[in-house]
């Protein structure tokens, strides 16, 4: 990967009376950094940033966020416009090659998706050694590692074709093994994977498809589910992310680093976030129930907390949500608002947007409240909320692996640490202490 940094001074470091004149870089766009990497070495001090919150830890050409402005770009372009106009695979193209694809190179790049979405034959019986009732997210974590088993042509990371086989295949099979996750959760049988039809068309006849009868997948059913796709697709260094970079600069084979990342995801703090949401509603229960929840928010000694409003990284609205409500909305229209958690939803959606105590502190609906309701009005049950997470985000963790891979400057993870533990002692035989 060519470089894109660009010098623009230094900064000076005064440490116990000695003076540091540390490079400062600026990227494309977004905020200067200080080049730290020779610090230690000059100082003997290291920087403490706990969760990296403050820290650039790679170069990156793929994502760029602004959380006070509410922007996302993915290569440039908005992720709204990327949402209303594009399809989730043109979006994969995108992330992984730098440019939307022209004709050709979109038909290529989707013969080649459509060509993988199988899996071997022995692989199904791989499934069946977890207990049927395991969560479908235990089983996405064994199952994408275990590919490596099964694919041993493309384990060779220093190999340019087999890094693109191993991206096509990921993405291909993803949608495969999440449905087969969620087939075996709920004891039916597994449906294959059709090559006529669109990702995420495909990925929805995979789950909802019966051998009794036949299936037709509603188009704005698949259109929300591609948008939802193209949403998660990539969110910078977040913590699966980082978790896939730092696992594939050891050099680990690529499925390895994605079911670390799918690991990571699973964390409640992380992709956790859409489940909480629809948790919050069950926990509301009925619109009449609305305002006393409301009362408890605004009260801080309730520990009552508002799930799926605001967003740690966007401090404005979540660029997202925009695309994502009016998905849920044309969800809605279809399947009726029978269901009373969805009243719910759509209820405190109104007060969250009008009441002047939510409007001041900018905790507007986010992603995962709207995807939250989208997913549950589709038909699907909150356990395979995160598993939808990490079949979008792994587009996004290939291509970041991808990049990582051929960035000659990256090296193998290895945060320091502020050490504040016993200082060196001698051992006591037991009989003495």
């Amino acid at each position: 990967m060519e470089s894109n940094v660009k010098p623009n001074g230094t900064a000076t470091l005064t440490l116990k009376g000695q003076t540091y004149e540390l490079p400062v870089f600026s990227g494309s766009t977004g905020p200067d950094v200080i080049d730290i990497r020779k610090l230690y070495a000059q100082s003997g001090a290291f920087t403490y940033d706990p969760g990296f919150t403050s820290t650039a830890s790679c170069e990156s050409q793929i994502t760029y966020i602004d959380g006070d402005a509410g922007v996302l770009l993915h290569r440039g372009y908005p992720i709204d416009q990327l949402a209303e106009k594009s399809s989730f695979l043109e979006v994969a193209h995108l992330l992984l090659y730098g440019n939307l694809p022209n004709d050709a190179e979109f038909k290529q790049f989707k013969h080649d998706i459509t060509y993988h979405t199988m899996l071997h034959a022995q692989f199904d019986r791989f499934f069946e050694g977890f207990r049927r009732d395991a969560h479908p997210m235990a089983v996405m974590v064994g199952t994408v590692g275990a590919l490596a088993a099964f694919y041993h042509d493309s384990l060779d990371i220093e190999d340019p074709l087999q890094r693109k086989i191993t991206q096509h295949r990921l993405i291909a099979k993803l949608p495969t093994i999440a449905a087969r996750a969620f087939k075996y959760w709920q004891g039916q049988p597994f449906v294959s994977p059709r090559n006529n039809l669109d990702y995420s068309s495909n990925f929805l006849r995979m789950c909802f498809a019966v051998p009794a009868e036949d299936y037709e997948v509603n188009p704005v059913m698949a259109a929300a589910m591609d948008k939802i796709f193209i949403l998660h697709a990539d969110h910078e260094q977040n913590a699966s992310t980082s978790t896939v970079r730092l696992a594939g600069s050891s050099g680990a084979n690529p499925f390895a680093c994605i079911a670390a990342g799918i690991a990571s995801l699973w964390g409640p703090a992380h992709g956790g976030a859409n489940e909480a949401a629809l948790q919050m509603l069950q926990e509301i229960g009925t619109v009449d129930k609305i305002p006393e929840f409301i009362r408890q928010v605004k009260d801080k000694e309730s520990g009552v907390r508002l799930m799926g409003f605001g967003h740690r990284v966007y401090k404005n609205y979540d660029p997202r949500a925009k695309v994502m409500q009016k998905a849920c909305n044309e969800v809605l229209d279809i399947v009726g608002i029978n269901d009373p958690l969805l009243a719910v939803a759509k209820e405190l959606e109104t007060i969250a947007l009008n009441d002047e105590y939510f409007v001041s502190r900018k905790l507007y609906p986010n992603i995962d409240f709207y995807s939250g309701i989208t997913l549950r009005a589709m038909g699907f049950p909150v356990e395979m909320f995160t598993v939808l997470f990490a079949l979008a985000r792994t587009t996004g963790w290939i291509a970041q692996w991808t990049e990582m891979n051929e960035d000659d400057a990256q090296k193998i993870g290895r945060p320091r640490q502020i050490y504040t533990g016993a200082t060196a002692r001698d051992y006591v035989p037991m009989d003495k202490r």
